[in-house]
């Protein structure tokens, strides 16, 4: 994911804004994609590359803050940084609250837009690593049969094959074949690794269910 290169939305109704702004953004080795309103934006599907969105404040038909909701509720990921030609502070600080990486004015100070833009790519990446690894850990624990589930859970909660043993009224040796399938299936080589994986777990699974 992380060689991938990344890709700048932008969207604002002012066609010279739009012209600049993927010049500047071409020139430092990003695509751009420009759109003239929201709802040409969101007639295009969001495709998998990293990026991030700039986006107007006012605009005709659907503001800046209703499409930052709406890109919310339909789970875009990607993150926002706002433009604007005033210094509207309460829609600046909704902004804000909602996610958004900064909020810039026009005439816009090219090397804190840059700045914003490369913190939101990387951000936009991390959190694709992230659910990319939630997602692949979610797959190992759903492989795993019932018995090898309560075995990681004994084996997580810190007590010896004896134990667990005792627990699931089984025989030591059975639990060592499971425990050994287990680890395998996780991908793991210690019980230290084991749970840090556990961790995450309920929210990759939480994730994935989604």
């Amino acid at each position: 994911m992380s060689g991938t290169p990344a890709c700048v939305s932008i969207i604002d109704d002012d066609g010279l804004v739009l012209r600049s702004l993927d010049r500047l953004l071409r020139s430092l080795g990003f695509a751009v994609d420009t759109f003239s309103s929201p709802r040409d934006f969101l007639d295009q599907p969001a495709g998998d590359t990293p990026g991030c969105i700039i986006m107007d404040l006012a605009m005709p038909g659907l503001s800046g803050l209703e499409l930052q909701q709406a890109l919310s509720r339909t789970g875009d990921p990607r993150p926002v940084v706002f433009i604007s030609g005033s210094a509207n502070v309460p829609s600046s600080v909704a902004a804000m609250k909602a996610g958004a990486i900064d909020f810039l004015t026009k005439p816009l100070d090219h090397d804190r837009l840059v700045g914003a833009v490369r913190t939101a790519v990387e951000k936009d990446r991390a959190s694709r690593d992230l659910r990319v690894g939630h997602e692949a850990l979610a797959e190992r624990l759903a492989s795993l049969t019932p018995r090898e589930r309560e075995v990681l859970e004994g084996v997580v909660a810190g007590k010896l094959n004896k134990q667990i043993a005792a627990d699931l009224g089984t025989a030591e040796k059975t639990v060592k074949v499971h425990r050994a399938r287990m680890m395998e299936k996780m991908h793991v080589e210690s019980v230290a690794e084991l749970v840090r994986a556990c961790l995450v777990a309920p929210q990759a699974e939480a994730q994935t269910a989604d």
